[in-house]
């Protein structure tokens, strides 16, 4: 009797899942064992807020041609990345346009995204061929994108104005045998000193224009490394450095057939000519860089320097600075709420940027384009003040115009077409949906607060959401830096009836039409 008075035992609640955690940085002993490049232990960390007047003595090898067009562009002083790369890439040393004998060291930067990079290898580019007699190919430069070809190209058109320079861009926008003209001439001639490309389309010219050659190359540019290294794009980085290898050396023309076996033996021995290599300084930057040994070999790179954007003096942690790049004047929100109530959170932050005297705009990011469009749609029932479009890799070039143009408020896209965006102007990043780790949180992000302005960027999150992303800025050793904003009912009780009218009308329209 006494066991069956017995009252149950409460139910024991299942213990919570373990958490993700941030690693701690490794040491130096260990990712020496793992292979990674010493020098990248050794990186050069250059202070975010670092600047360097034009007339600054550090910038005595610019030309004066070169300082009036920048003033004339507007540009007063150089920022961070700038200033570690044009002294270091102008140093009277390795000045010369061929370099056999002793070949410049390979060059690395990793700063945030909108810092200036394009700038930090246009000026050296430009100052280094201006001297140039003969246009030969000297120079190439490779981005994952179009638009960020187009980008460059402005840059580089304003900038060598005046010098007799010729560029190229070669994307596939335009004909094959278009492409093929601005390339070689008649005779097999180059007809341009830089070529601005995308891979892909490197590669077919590689292979299908005659004459084409890499062989004169004194800069090989790959910005935007990081998602380069990581798509084959007909396995072209390989093709590229194949290309660029001297074919043969001098003294072999000059050997009789029969003694071509022994003529390893002339670069042999004491008093021998050691063989010659190729003069092209290769010239990596992106906000985020591998320190995976295997890309990093098969880059080939010759005594690689790299350059870290980062604050602290911590030399342990540059390789993890090198992921977590993150602009210095960046203000960070984060907002908890429930997953039906995300869209009027997202319509609340906008109308606080858009109610802003300077009205800044705003970038929305979601986890792909289909929601990217659906947002847009419901955003523009939301805030019918406002101008709101999703971008996508179809969208019209004159929809990135016209936000460039500050005709368009708000622009909504997803991670994977976010890359070939330059939008110097915006003010605001938004993370609708949160971001999978740190490195899509630094690219994101990374869009606002560029060039030294300010900028903010918001997270919105669900609950179950919310442990794991502060654990992902607490790995970044950004915990003090992003702010948890309440949002009530007080604050959407203006939007909830939109909200729901554009939620129930598409269930309406159809039971309306099957009547």
């Amino acid at each position: 009797m006494a066991d069956a008075k017995r009252s149950p035992s409460p139910l024991r609640a299942l213990p919570a899942f373990p958490l993700p955690k941030q690693p701690a940085a490794p040491s130096a002993e260990a990712l020496q064992r793992q292979g990674v490049d010493s020098a990248l232990l050794g990186a050069t960390r250059i202070d975010p807020r670092q600047t360097l007047d034009l007339d600054a003595p550090e910038l005595a090898v610019v030309s004066g041609r070169t300082k009036k067009r920048l003033r004339d562009l507007g540009i007063r002083e150089l920022f961070a990345v700038q200033t570690a790369l044009v002294p270091h890439l102008l140093a009277p040393a390795h000045r010369a346009l061929y370099l056999p004998y002793d070949p410049p060291r390979d060059v690395c930067a990793s700063a945030p995204t909108g810092s200036g990079k394009t700038l930090a290898y246009v000026v050296p580019v430009v100052e280094m061929l201006a001297t140039r007699v003969v246009t030969r190919l000297r120079a190439l430069i490779v981005l994952p994108t179009r638009d960020l070809v187009t980008q460059v190209r402005e840059v580089f058109d304003a900038l060598a104005k005046g010098t007799g320079l010729k560029a190229a861009s070669v994307t596939g926008a335009s004909s094959f045998a278009h492409e093929q003209g601005q390339l070689v001439d008649s005779h097999g001639a180059s007809k341009v000193d830089v070529v601005i490309c995308t891979p892909g389309r490197l590669i077919d010219h590689l292979d299908g224009t005659p004459e084409f050659t890499l062989q004169h190359l004194r800069f090989l540019v790959i910005d935007e490394a990081d998602r380069l290294l990581t798509q084959s794009f007909q396995d072209w980085l390989a093709r590229v450095l194949s290309a660029i290898a001297p074919t043969s050396s001098a003294s072999r023309r000059d050997v009789a057939p029969a003694f071509l076996p022994l003529e390893p033996r002339l670069h042999s021995g004491p008093g021998a000519d050691p063989p010659p290599r190729s003069s092209c300084q290769k010239l990596l930057l992106s906000a985020t860089l591998t320190r995976d040994p295997g890309r990093l070999a098969a880059l080939g790179l010759n005594r690689p320097q790299y350059f870290v954007v980062a604050s602290g003096t911590d030399q342990s942690a540059v390789v993890d600075e090198v992921v977590n790049a993150i602009p210095e004047a960046l203000e960070e929100h984060m907002v908890v709420c429930e997953g039906t109530d995300k869209p009027l959170v997202l319509s609340w932050i906008l109308r606080l940027l858009l109610d802003k005297e300077d009205r800044p705009q705003a970038l929305v990011f979601c986890k792909s384009v289909e929601a990217a469009t659906r947002l847009s749609v419901l955003l523009s029932s939301l805030l019918p003040s406002a101008s709101i479009a999703a971008y996508s890799s179809d969208a019209p070039r004159a929809l990135l115009e016209s936000f460039r143009a500050h005709k368009v408020d708000v622009l909504v896209c997803s991670d994977l077409v976010s890359r070939g965006l330059d939008v110097p102007a915006v003010g605001a990043v938004l993370n609708y949906d949160a971001p999978v780790d740190a490195r899509k949180y630094v690219h994101r992000v990374g869009r606002t607060a560029r060039a030294g302005r300010g900028g903010v960027a918001w997270t919105t999150l669900e609950p179950q959401e919310a442990r794991w992303f502060k654990g992902l800025v607490s790995g970044m050793g950004r915990e003090g830096r992003v702010k948890k904003v309440r949002v009530g009912d007080k604050e959407l009780a203006s939007s909830r009836v939109a909200y729901e009218v554009c939620r129930f009308l598409p269930v309406l329209c159809r039971s309306s039409s099957v009547r």
